[in-house]
């Protein structure tokens, strides 16, 4: 298969909206054209701790776990995941005022999706 578009958003961790500051802690990529929806999210702790020493951490873990099994659908996911793929990648992109938020949506090319999402993963969030 050909280079086909892909979108994407960061996943951030905002553990203060009134300072502003965010910690990127993952990536969500989907591409129609491979049928491909999927979630990379790494949390570096001490980063976290750097922009808000207090946090209780593990809420937040267990939130941004469910971001890769909603990307995998199906009833494991609960009725967020029984949807089609673009529409679990538009709920999941959607805007929000919580502590986790994503990026604004952007594009890119790419053969092959996975290997998009580790570039991606490694450029943004490591």
């Amino acid at each position: 298969m050909s280079a086909s578009v892909f979108e994407y958003a960061i996943i951030r961790i905002v553990p203060n909206i009134e300072r502003g500051e965010c910690l990127n802690t993952g990536v969500v990529l989907f591409a129609r054209q491979h049928r491909f929806l999927a979630a990379r999210i790494l949390l570096n702790e001490s980063r976290l701790r750097s922009l808000a020493f207090d946090i209780d951490i593990e809420p937040l873990r267990e939130q941004l776990e469910h971001i890769p099994i909603i990307c995998g659908g199906g009833a494991v996911a609960g009725p967020i995941g029984l949807l089609p793929a673009p529409e679990r990648f538009r709920w999941i992109v959607a805007p929000r005022s919580t502590i986790i938020q994503t990026s604004a949506v952007h594009c890119g090319l790419c053969d092959n999706p996975n290997q998009a999402l580790e570039k991606l993963i490694d450029r943004l969030v490591r």
